[in-house]
């Protein structure tokens, strides 16, 4: 098939450090081009892809510090888009409701798979307004706020079956893995593990709308011995630094979409602690790939429990349910639907 990738700017495709979209865009673009098909990547210039990339700016956005309107590229990206889509037979859009107006507007097949959070009251009148825009979650529980949308699957994310791969070492600390914001509850994570009496490390980073939080409620509660920021990590340290681990904090306190950290802790064969919210009962097989809890004095009971989980199930539940491979096969499926049958014009509710 002729596919079409479009990622958002902000990241490089895949990202240096932190970027769960680009990443995922990346894993499901280089599996699909070594099964074979013709795939073109519209993505940042520093973007490193097997595919063709159609590079529609320089520079990741978040590196870029001439560029204040972020808008501006992403709205010339999705004319490119539109210029050569007949060039495809399917467009693949990772760029949430900015495209429904063009996509929607031109005879190639698009859909659209929805990385984020769609609780915002806002966002209802745009998938109530585009009724015919096809959609993917990316796990069950994400669609609650906007049931009535246009969802046409959910396809769970995946990795390249030997990115991250379990260590021959002896676990002794909890590990912390992502972002420092209210929303992941690092706090929690912080005080889960003093409780339970076991070293917290914690490989995340600080965005600047973050940062006065990060200052005010996190920074005075890392000691650097018993809690210790390590920053950002790439993919390269991650086998490393999960594998090493008692089990992979997730203390969370919203709804979330997939998370993708859970299952780079279960292809490190890494059990997972996680708070009972949006995705996690979708993802965690309670008892088998990690315990899933409903408060921190459960989280530090599951402290003492998780040592009873074998790892080599772990990571064998994520070679059969989240690989990349599995991924690809979901989208070429639905790939082909949309291609087969006979697609309407989108319709614009006024």
């Amino acid at each position: 098939m002729r596919i079409a990738q479009i990622a958002p700017l902000t990241e490089s495709v895949p990202p240096r450090l932190y970027g769960g979209t680009e990443r995922v865009v990346s894993f499901l673009t280089e599996q699909l081009v070594a099964m074979g098909h013709d795939v073109t990547l519209f993505a940042s210039g520093d973007s490193r892809t097997s595919a063709e990339l159609a590079a529609v700016w320089p520079t990741a956005l978040r590196f870029d510090p001439a560029v204040r309107d972020v808008f501006a590229p992403h709205i010339l990206m999705m004319e490119q888009v539109c210029r050569r889509a007949d060039e495809f037979d399917v467009l693949h859009s990772h760029l949430d409701y900015w495209p429904f107006p063009l996509l929607g507007r031109q005879a190639t097949p698009f859909l659209t798979t929805l990385h984020g959070r769609l609780d915002l009251p806002e966002l209802r009148s745009i998938y109530d307004c585009f009724p015919d825009a096809p959609l993917v979650s990316i796990s069950d529980a994400q669609r609650a706020p906007v049931p009535d949308a246009n969802f046409v699957a959910t396809v769970q994310h995946g990795l390249p079956a030997d990115l991250l791969t379990p260590r021959k070492v002896t676990p002794s600390y909890l590990a912390f893995l992502g972002r420092i914001c209210p929303e992941k509850r690092p706090d929690r994570a912080i005080r889960i593990a003093r409780q339970a009496g076991i070293k917290l490390k914690m490989a995340a980073k600080v965005d600047r709308v973050d940062e006065a939080y990060f200052q005010d409620a996190i920074r005075p509660m890392i000691d650097g011995r018993h809690v210790e920021l390590i920053g950002e990590i790439n993919d390269a340290a991650k086998s490393d630094f999960l594998g090493g681990a008692i089990a992979l904090l997730v203390p969370i306190d919203w709804p979330e979409p997939f998370g993708l950290v859970m299952i780079e802790a279960m292809a490190c064969g890494t059990p997972v602690i996680a708070f009972n919210r949006g995705s996690v009962p979708e993802i965690v097989e309670h008892g088998v790939t990690g315990l899933i809890v409903a408060d921190e004095a459960a989280a530090v009971a599951a402290v003492r429990q998780v040592g009873d989980l074998s790892r080599a199930a772990v990571r064998r539940s994520f070679e059969r349910r989240f690989t990349a491979q599995r991924m690809a096969e979901d989208y070429l499926a639905l790939y082909r639907r949309l291609v087969a049958r006979a697609r309407p014009t989108l319709r614009v509710v006024r």
